[in-house]
């Protein structure tokens, strides 16, 4: 992390709703010394628990998920978009289960405390596990979101995690 510095989470200046839902960030995890991302673009950071927590979102059917549930850690990643919307669609349209996505990427895998993290990112989370729900259809009170989103019954998984350490490029 030489190229980096740590930023308290009061000190990240990043517009979350731009930065997730636009620009989109990384999910990433290690499983068995293998590294996997996918990309995300919904969730958020806040305070939960008295805690600052960052909150994710993945489906059942992701191969990513599989990393997330292995361990205690994962990280999220934000890239440089401009440069890197390219990188960001092919993380999120191609399954680590057919190809390694890391070594086709370009992007270099780095780590810290043995957490995965591209060395190019912007900006990077290290977060810590919380609590794991999936999302119930009797759960929904707008019942129209489960056939806009869920129609073939793939629900997602939300990721509560303690934000350990935020760290941007310098």
């Amino acid at each position: 992390m030489e190229n980096f510095k740590k930023i308290e989470p009061e000190d990240f200046g990043a517009n979350t709703f731009t930065k997730i839902g636009k620009e989109w960030m990384l999910i990433m995890a290690e499983k068995d010394g293998k590294a996997n991302a996918m990309t995300a673009s919904w969730g958020g950071l806040g305070v939960l628990w008295s805690k600052n927590v960052a909150f994710v979102f993945i489906r059942q059917s992701r191969y990513t998920k599989e990393f997330v549930d292995a361990g205690e850690n994962f990280s999220l990643v934000f890239l440089p978009h401009e440069k890197n919307a390219k990188v960001l669609g092919y993380f999120g349209s191609v399954s680590g289960r057919t190809e390694d996505k890391i070594a086709k990427s370009g992007l270099s895998l780095a780590h810290k405390d043995g957490i995965p993290y591209f060395a190019e990112a912007g900006e990077v989370l290290f977060c810590k596990k919380l609590s794991a729900s999936v999302i119930a259809p009797e759960n929904f009170l707008e019942k129209s979101l489960l056939d806009e989103f869920y129609g073939d019954g793939d629900l997602h998984t939300m990721y509560v995690a303690e934000i350990t350490g935020i760290y941007q490029h310098i």
